[in-house]
């Protein structure tokens, strides 16, 4: 028995100590595409809008293994419309993002990386706002402002430029138990620079 833990031991060490270590740190930017995805009473659509994406990044980790945090700023939403009263306005709000993510690179090589992430998202609404129109339907106090999600995708890296593509999902931004819901869907195209 001692002679396995021992054998572990070491094939455990000799693993750890030729790994390379990964440590990165950078600021990243980028394009997203977000909708929410409306059900409730009555029938309010939602057009996906476009808007742009900034903060910084960071990678910890082993080899092909790695976690990485990042911080951001984002507008979120989508453009709404409500045909039976003719009604149409943005429904957008402002968040700081924080996604851990859980990264693997597929391949590795000296010049290019491909990678594969995926992990929860934190949001923290900063700002909500929505056509004066739809007051009647749409109330502040059903706008939750800590979101939940998860994101994932994959990635490339080049040398010190990394680009991702990514998937969010995230809990209800508006939830009206009575009248209606809405939750996120976010497809996200970034671009990274490592400083370190």
């Amino acid at each position: 028995m001692k002679r396995l833990f021992f054998a572990s031991l070491f094939a455990l060490l000799t693993t750890v100590s030729f790994a390379q270590p990964v440590f990165d740190l950078g600021l990243k930017a980028g394009v997203h595409y977000s909708n929410l995805n409306l059900d409730g009473e009555f029938d309010l659509n939602s057009d996906a809008i476009t808007q742009m994406h900034w903060g910084a990044f960071g990678r910890i980790g082993f080899n092909r293994l790695y976690v990485q945090p990042e911080v951001y700023f984002s507008k979120k939403g989508g453009d709404l419309s409500y045909d039976v009263l003719n009604l149409t306005g943005g429904f957008d709000y402002s968040n700081v993002d924080v996604p851990v993510l859980l990264g693997y690179k597929v391949v590795k090589s000296t010049m290019f990386d491909v990678h594969l992430m995926a992990g929860p998202v934190f949001s923290f609404v900063t700002d909500a706002d929505y056509p004066n129109e739809l007051d009647p339907y749409l109330h502040d106090e059903f706008f939750d402002k800590h979101l939940f999600g998860v994101q994932y995708g994959l990635g490339v890296d080049v040398l010190f430029l990394t680009v991702d593509a990514r998937v969010e999902h995230a809990s209800k931004v508006y939830n009206d138990p009575d009248l209606i819901s809405g939750k996120s869907t976010t497809f996200m195209l970034t671009v990274g620079f490592k400083i370190l």
